[in-house]
């Protein structure tokens, strides 16, 4: 045996019907690498599709059961406001146990994102408020809430209810019976 190194054979010859079975071959792994690609990215789209949706439904919810709760808080406000002026003891009592319980239910109300609407003085905004009535002012700046009738509330951005208001025009214009 002798050390010599031994030569390496020379490299075959592709054929051509070889290098078309090459060439089909790295189509179809192209062609699979796409796929896979656009399959991963609609994978992903759907997941954030799905995160979305998911998000707006828990909103929804949270819309609706809120929603039944304001005319509650507006009937605590009612009773507040109709025993307030009240001397009797036993008045005094009733209001200061309405006022507790009325706050508890703000609180939680808060805690869940929602928050009253603040209307008197502002400019009327329709996103936000609803206009039951003109009034005639020389004091207030035309299309200012002069008076709010119901309070609004919104969760975060959404909107539970529009405040309920009375806007300011100018005195002498036309848009109502005159006083």
């Amino acid at each position: 045996m002798s050390n010599e190194p031994t030569e390496n054979p020379a490299p075959a010859e592709v054929t051509a019907a070889e290098l078309e079975q090459l060439r089909s071959a790295a189509a179809k792994a192209a062609e699979a690498w796409d796929k896979l690609l656009r399959t991963t990215a609609d994978l992903e789209n759907y997941k954030k599709r799905a995160a979305r949706e998911r998000v707006e439904a828990e909103t929804a919810a949270q819309t609706r059961v809120l929603s039944r709760f304001l005319p509650v808080l507006d009937n605590f406000e009612m009773a507040l406001a109709a025993v307030s002026g009240a001397a009797d003891p036993a008045a005094k009592s009733l209001l200061a146990g309405v006022q507790m319980i009325a706050q508890q239910f703000r609180g939680a109300l808060l805690e869940s994102g929602v928050e009253e609407i603040n209307a008197v003085g502002q400019a009327f905004d329709p996103n936000l408020h609803e206009a039951v009535s003109q009034q005639e002012s020389a004091e207030v700046p035309e299309g200012q809430v002069l008076q709010q009738l119901r309070k609004g509330y919104r969760l975060r951005e959404r909107l539970l209810r529009p405040a309920s208001v009375i806007v300011a025009r100018p005195p002498g214009s036309a848009g109502g019976p005159a006083s």
